[in-house]
Formats: structure tokens, sequence, C-alpha cells
């Protein structure tokens, strides 16, 4: 619209006479009408525009009226459809993006449903969580870097003002992915998503305590059914232990910190680097801390016997494998997409997606599993997650100016 309306000015400013045209006989044509709005206008034009001039007593008709011209309003026409096409052509374009958008946001769900369902499984009859995390950190190394080598993606350019910052994010992201892996070994999948739901309460403690950020009052208020239903859903959960339970907590402390920690210290923009190379090389870091822990704290696991022990409690040492790299592929292909979408839409967009998401690993977990819910359960992780989504719509409301 603003190329078209530069357009019709710069033909108005210099307008070619028509010898053909006549005035319309409703203006007046004698000079008692010096004085009119349209002669003021007349005049007003002829002295601000160089070139455009107008006889006395309207003589010169052709070009008083040339801007109103068949052939000039048929210009005008063609300029003003030629606009209106182009908007319909973006509009299959943002089509085409919805849909795409769409689709990763089923793709996200998806790989965290099997995520969590082969995970379960892995760690069922391979209660060994420091090397199955290892596991899966090796094998989202491997595919970052493929990634890299067939330059999917650039690779990242590391600046020595980020390596701390980045040590400590991998530190929080190594620690929250390894508690939430002792959590899903010891107690049901939907519950440590529903104690994972007070996600946003540790976000809103740590962003007062490290950002100086002052939530909202509805932010406030949208996290009293988040803290309800988590505590209404452990204290009726059938699998309920101190273990699980305080890992999944404490794997909320670590993941929100990590969050608060990333907005505190990449604020350089120059420096900064983008989502998916963050999460890649967090993901690097998080295989090398990892592996020295894994020997000293539970040994080398991938021996013969420890397979067989596990096979023995029900999964063949074959399927126990397949079903290991598939957890670790969908581990880390659900993360990466997950920071794709980020990149897309704006956070707000993204949190309501993943309370989205969180409702569906929850349901798919409680049907694959068979998993026995009570009606006071069920009540409470419904309390929780609708906290959950109160809290990203919330965010969204922007607080008074003091």
């Amino acid at each position: 619209m603003e190329s078209y309306a530069l357009a019709l000015s710069s033909s108005n400013l210099n307008p070619k006479p028509l010898k053909h045209i006549n005035p319309p006989k409703i203006l007046p044509s004698s000079s008692s009408s010096s004085s009119s709005p349209i002669h003021l206008l007349c005049r007003s034009i002829s002295s601000n525009t160089p070139g455009f001039t107008f006889g006395s007593n309207y003589k010169t008709h052709n070009n008083y009226y040339s801007f109103l011209s068949p052939k000039r309003l048929h210009n005008d026409l063609a300029v003003v459809r030629a606009a209106e096409s182009s908007g319909e052509s973006a509009s299959p374009a943002e089509f085409g993006r919805n849909l795409q958008l769409a689709a990763m946001f089923g793709v996200w769900y998806l790989l965290n449903i099997y995520f969590n369902i082969f995970n379960k499984q892995v760690l069922k009859v391979f209660p060994y969580p420091m090397t199955v995390t290892t596991f899966q950190f090796g094998c989202g190394t491997v595919m970052i870097l493929i990634m890299w080598a067939l330059k999917l993606h650039p690779r990242p350019k590391i600046y020595k003002s980020q390596i701390v910052p980045v040590v400590m994010l991998a530190v929080a992201h190594t620690m929250g992915n390894l508690l939430t892996n002792i959590s899903l070994g010891r107690v049901a999948v939907s519950f440590t998503h529903t104690i994972k739901a007070m996600e946003p309460f540790f976000t809103v403690l740590f962003s007062a305590l490290l950002l100086s950020e002052r939530p909202t009052l509805w932010v406030v208020s949208s996290l009293v059914p988040i803290v309800g239903g988590v505590a209404l859903a452990s204290f009726t959960e059938s699998s309920f232990n101190w273990i699980g339970f305080g890992s999944a907590m404490a794997s909320n402390v670590t993941n929100q910190s990590r969050n608060v920690l990333s907005k505190k210290f990449m604020v350089r923009k120059e420096e900064a680097l983008d989502n998916i190379n963050l999460f890649s090389v967090i993901t690097i870091i998080s295989f090398i801390l990892l592996i020295p822990f894994m020997f000293l704290l539970e040994g080398f696991k991938f021996t013969p016997e420890y397979l067989q022990s596990a096979a023995s409690r029900g999964v063949n040492v074959r399927e126990l494998c397949v079903r290991s790299v598939l957890a670790g592929v969908c581990f880390h292909s659900y993360q990466q997409v997950s920071y794709m979408i980020l990149q897309m839409v704006n956070p707000v967009t993204h949190a309501v997606g993943n309370c989205v998401k969180r409702v569906v690993v929850i349901v798919s977990s409680v049907i694959f599993f068979q998993t026995p819910v009570s009606p006071i359960n069920s009540l409470g992780t419904g309390l929780a997650l609708a906290g959950v989504f109160l809290y990203s719509r919330a965010k969204r409301i922007k607080p008074k100016a003091a």
C-alpha cells in the first residue's frame, strides 16, 4: 500500500493535459466562483506544485480535471488490483507456514510420547538412570555431529566470554535430565509429569531472586491451582515414593534455573548462540560431564552380565538395545524440534504448546501402561495442568507502568 500511495501521489503531481475531456457540468464556469472551495483548492495546488497551473475563470479545464480522467482512473485501479493480488498470493504462504507449524507441533508431541514410553520400558528392566542418561546424551552428540558435518545447520562460534555461562547451563541441563530419569524409574510417567507441571512456580521464584523481576497478580494467582493440584495428585498417587517425588521436584529446580541463567548470561546479541546451537553445545558438554560420573557411581553396565540380567526381567537383549537407541533418538529429536518451534513462535505460544504436550504425554502414558488413576488423582492432575495453562496466558498480560 505504501508503494501504491507513492506511485499515485507522483502521478498527481505531474498531470498530462488531455484535450478531449470536458469538465463535469455540475461545476461552475463563471468568475463569480473564484472564492469557492474548489477554486481555492486549485489555486493551492497551482502555487505549490511546479508545472501545474490553472487558467483564470476555469478556462483551462483540461489541466484541472486531468487527474479525474478515465485513463488515469484506469491506471490507478490497475495498481489497486495488483496490490490486492499480491495480498492474495501472500495468504497461501501464510497457510503453508501454519501447516508446517502444526506438523512440527505434532512431531514434537509424538516424539515426546515415544520417548517416555521407550525410556520407561528401559528403566524398568535396566535401573541405572545415570548410564541411561549418558547413553541418551551420547545419541544426541552423534546426531549433532552429523548435522554439522552435513551442514544442515551452521557450526557455532564460541567466544571466551561464553565458556563459563555455557558450562553452567550444561550442568543444570545435565542434572535436570538425570533427575527426571531417576523419577521415571521410580514412579509412573504420569506422576512424574504431574510434578513437573510445577516448573512455572520455580520460574517465577528464580526470576524474582536472580533477575529481580516482580510477577504480576495474574501470574501469582495462576500458581495457586498448580501447587494445589500437584499436592492433591501426590497425596492420592498409588506409585508415590519419596525418591521419585524428590527427584522430579529437583529436576524442576535445575531446569528452571537453567532457563533463568540462560536469560541472565546470554544478553550480548553479537555473541549469542541461536537456540539450536546453544542446545547442541550444552548436549555435547553434558555427555562429556556425565561419562566420568557414570563410571564412578554406576560402573560400566554395558556388559553381557548386566544385559542378561535385564533380559531376565522380560525384555531380551536385542529389544533392550533397540529401545535404548530409540529412546536416545527421540530424546534429542523432540528437544531439537522444540527449539525449532521456539524460533518460529513467541514464548507464550510455545508455553501453551508445552502445556498441551504435557497433557498428551500424561494421557498416553496412562493408557499405554494402564496406570491406575483415582478420581481425586485425576482432579489434582487436571487442576495442576489448568494452572499451567492459566500461567502461560497470564504471561501475555503486561504489567502496568508505575
